[in-house]
């Protein structure tokens, strides 16, 4: 999957087809890009479930969000659920959690939790399990436990299903040179076996330590494979669900750019509330306009700012 050479208009969005009754969950949105997701969504009216690790920073910011935006009870709609991308036990629990509180209800998922251990200028692999595990694994499972629970798995509901990545032009094709997993990845007929082996053939990479003549991507390499290999499962999962041009879920990707998150230090060109402008005009698409299999990123600072401080 490479990034687009454009970014969807705001205007697109000018048609709410959205309520109160629209359901999303946004992963890591206890802080950064995902708790500025949250709050989007929230000020346009959706019902929101953040997820975070921790149960007390993931209840702390709900709070903060329904101060900020003025919200009291029974009548807000911003929710929280513990939800450890990272833990499959957890994953489980989340889906049986939610299915609990919401029923087959969602509506939009924003798989934004990841990690990354390296400072700007390192570029080390010691953690490579645990980024795998948590940006590739963890949204991978996440989806799989969640897809009885989209609105769309009724059939009486013609509503699309949506599924936003937080990906990273780090993961993008032409940062690969080694040619045979290049052509793999770049194969209309990719599966999701061959996106698993690449990863796993990673792994293995790392633990003989040969992962630096093998073609790998030389910045954040770990970080770089772990969107990588998102992007390729974004690209399959897309292709899955798009039958016969009848679209039954919208499965796109999106680099947020240099953004002023813990993940950089606060170092950046712009803020998590920009970032998460953008992402939000993704998921809002109108089902006319929605794309899938595609991958977002703004490619100038004129442009991101046109895009970002255009209001919905």
């Amino acid at each position: 999957m490479e990034p687009e050479p454009y970014f969807p208009s705001p205007a697109l969005c000018s048609t709410r087809w959205w309520s109160k009754e629209t359901v999303a969950v946004v992963t890591g949105g206890n802080k950064g890009i995902g708790f500025a997701l949250v709050k989007r969504f929230a000020e346009l009216g959706l019902s929101v479930v953040l997820t975070a690790r921790d149960k007390k920073k993931g209840e702390d910011a709900v709070e903060r969000i329904r101060a900020q935006l003025g919200l009291v009870a029974p009548h807000h709609h911003v929710h929280f659920l513990v939800l450890d991308v990272s833990d499959a036990d957890s994953i489980k629990t989340f889906a049986s959690s939610f299915k609990d509180k919401f029923g087959a209800t969602l509506d939009i998922l924003v798989n934004n939790a990841a990690v990354s251990f390296n400072e700007l200028d390192e570029n080390s692999v010691d953690h490579a399990e645990n980024v795998m595990k948590t940006n590739f694994y963890g949204p991978k499972l996440l989806i799989e436990a969640l897809l009885p629970l989209f609105r769309c798995s009724s059939s009486s509901n013609s509503s699309i299903t949506r599924i936003l990545n937080v990906s990273s032009r780090l993961g993008s094709l032409d940062k690969v040179t080694n040619v045979e997993m290049k052509r793999i990845l770049e194969s209309d007929e990719l599966k999701e076996d061959e996106i698993n082996e690449m990863v796993k053939k990673f792994l293995r990479d790392v633990r003989n330590g040969t992962w630096k003549s093998q073609g790998w991507p030389s910045y954040w390499t770990d970080y770089a494979v772990s969107k990588l290999a998102l992007n390729a499962y974004s690209k399959v999962l897309a292709k899955r669900y798009n039958i016969n041009t009848t679209k039954l879920m919208s499965v796109n990707c999106f680099c947020p750019g240099f953004t002023q998150t813990s993940m950089t230090k606060g170092k950046g060109t712009h803020t998590a509330d920009q970032a998460a402008s953008l992402a939000t005009i993704l998921v809002l698409l109108p089902p006319h306009h929605l794309p899938t299999g595609k991958f977002f990123l703004l490619r100038n600072n004129t442009t991101f700012q046109q895009v970002a401080n255009s209001k919905l």
